[in-house]
């Protein structure tokens, strides 16, 4: 029964005698009468959430409006880019930064009626618009928006630490566990003897001996572990779903994210010897992976304690704050080698759950990333490069959909070690095919430890990473609509008895 459907009841009426209304109509055959069904708060809760967030389906005025609103401003751009070409500066980026908003925008209301996600429609306004397509953004351009995707990942982490509540953890504790175990194993290993088998079809692994093949195999199966949280929370944060499927995905991809992070370091201390010969495995990365995960987490458990601290005492101006974390101190972990993304993480999961004031950062990190994550997925769009993925669509399209196949035979054998319910057997996959940063930056610190597989290694990734980015988020929106986990299907009365964490 919906949440959305259920009457509110109210105190108990006092015994005594009632006087007699006078009847509308036919007297109703007597009988006992039923009693009412009982409202807990986490119904009422998503009763309130659904009337909120569920919007009425817009017309076809409306997104006949959109359209061409979206034409002229493809147009303005066109003009104006071939009236002044090869302009390079602020002006130029800050132009392009309001375009990419307006066109994201824009475009996602028109693949509403696709039931497509509004990431969707980010991404490809940055496609269309990129320097591939129209060129009414360059190059220059794109570089210079991406700075802003760390303030991205900064919003991406917190929000995603805020939403692992300890009560949804430890329900779901030994469902995630397997679920993390059965995945990164199966995925890796079959992903490692994909590559293998089908390294002729690789340019610049074509003519490696047997040992190096092997160990770049090694690292293509890292490749294939990692998962987009911020294609995860971008949905979230359109969608508004909750449920078992959003929670499960959510907390499967963020501690998945730490599991990657000693998989990718073990992995290329162990690789070393077969892709360069005449070296000997070092544990020296297994002492900085243990120093980065411990002062990662110390540093986030105390970034959190402040953060909480101020939004209690002063609360105001988040924004700025979000803005300092994400630019200035994302910038001084890098530097000091820890990891952002864990940091993050866990400051978000001690604001959640060691004070009070974890819903008013999840609302605040929304407030801001409405605006961020249009700019974050336009960006991502505009950076395709098309005539890579032109060269490269075979193989990315055999990784690709080997890595759905692999995860979806993983999910099925994690479902039934973990007795999960129906809804979990069904649906949980759909959401562990997008890749998206964080597969990306893992790349680039393979590229940097081993200079001898040139730009081949990271193209092939950037082949792999669009295909998985574009379909991504679409096949996991399409779970959650049929879960009757997305706010718009519990404002139809589809959504189970469930809270905002339920």
């Amino acid at each position: 029964m919906s949440a959305a459907a259920l009457p509110e009841v109210g105190p108990a009426a006092p015994a005594g005698p009632v006087a007699p209304a006078a009847p509308a109509g036919p007297a109703a055959p007597a009988g006992p009468v039923a009693p009412a069904e009982p409202v807990t708060p986490a119904e009422q809760h998503g009763a309130s959430s659904a009337r909120q967030h569920g919007s009425a389906p817009k017309g076809p005025l409306n997104h006949l409006t959109h359209a061409v609103a979206l034409v002229i401003l493809f147009g303005v751009l066109y003009a104006t880019t071939r009236a002044v070409p090869h302009e390079h500066g602020p002006a130029a980026t800050i132009a392009s930064i309001g375009f990419l908003l307006l066109a994201g925008t824009l475009a996602s209301e028109l693949v509403e009626p696709l039931r497509l996600p509004h990431l969707s429609g980010y991404i490809l306004a940055g496609i269309v618009a990129g320097p591939h397509v129209l060129k009414l953004v360059d190059h220059h351009a794109v570089e210079e928006i991406s700075r802003v995707n760390t303030l991205a990942l900064a919003l991406i982490a917190l929000a995603g630490g805020a939403e692992l509540r300890i009560d949804i953890v430890k329900k779901s504790l030994k469902s995630i566990l397997l679920h993390n175990l059965v995945q990164t194993a199966l995925v890796f290993v079959a992903m490692t003897g994909v590559f293998y088998a089908a390294r002729s079809l690789v340019p610049f692994a074509a003519d490696l001996s047997t040992a190096a093949a092997l160990g770049v195999a090694v690292l293509w199966g890292v490749i294939a572990v990692t998962r987009s949280p911020s294609a995860v929370l971008g949905i979230l944060s359109q969608t508004r779903a909750t449920g078992p499927v959003a929670m499960h995905t959510l907390a499967f991809v963020m501690t998945s994210d730490i599991i990657v992070i000693v998989v990718t370091a073990v992995a290329l201390s162990t690789v070393r010897p077969l892709i360069e010969p005449g070296t000997t495995m070092s544990m020296h990365e297994m002492e900085l992976l243990g120093r980065e995960i411990l002062g990662s987490i110390s540093i986030g458990t105390t970034l959190g304690l402040a953060l909480a601290a101020y939004m209690r005492l002063i609360g105001r101006q988040l924004i700025l704050v979000f803005v300092a974390l994400g630019f200035g101190a994302t910038e001084v972990l890098r530097y000091l080698r820890f990891d952002a993304l864990l940091v993050f993480v866990v400051a978000g999961f001690v604001v959640a759950n060691l004070s009070r004031q974890g819903e008013k950062l999840v609302h605040a990190v929304e407030d801001a990333a409405s605006v961020v994550f249009v700019l974050f997925f336009a960006t991502a769009g505009a950076h395709l490069d098309l005539p890579l993925l032109r060269q490269m669509w075979p193989v990315a399209l055999l990784f690709g959909a080997s890595r759905a196949l692999v995860t979806w035979v993983a999910n099925r054998i994690g479902n039934r070690l973990a007795d999960d319910p129906p809804l979990l057997r069904r649906w949980s996959w759909y959401g562990l095919i997008s890749q998206a940063g964080l597969t990306l930056g893992i790349s680039l610190t393979i590229e940097r430890a081993f200079p001898s597989l040139g730009a081949g290694f990271r193209s092939l990734v950037v082949g792999c990473v669009a295909l998985n980015e574009v379909f991504g988020p679409i096949l996991f929106k399409y779970a959650l609509d049929r879960a009757g986990e997305t706010a718009v299907e519990a404002s139809r009365g589809s959504l189970p008895n469930l809270g905002r964490h339920g």
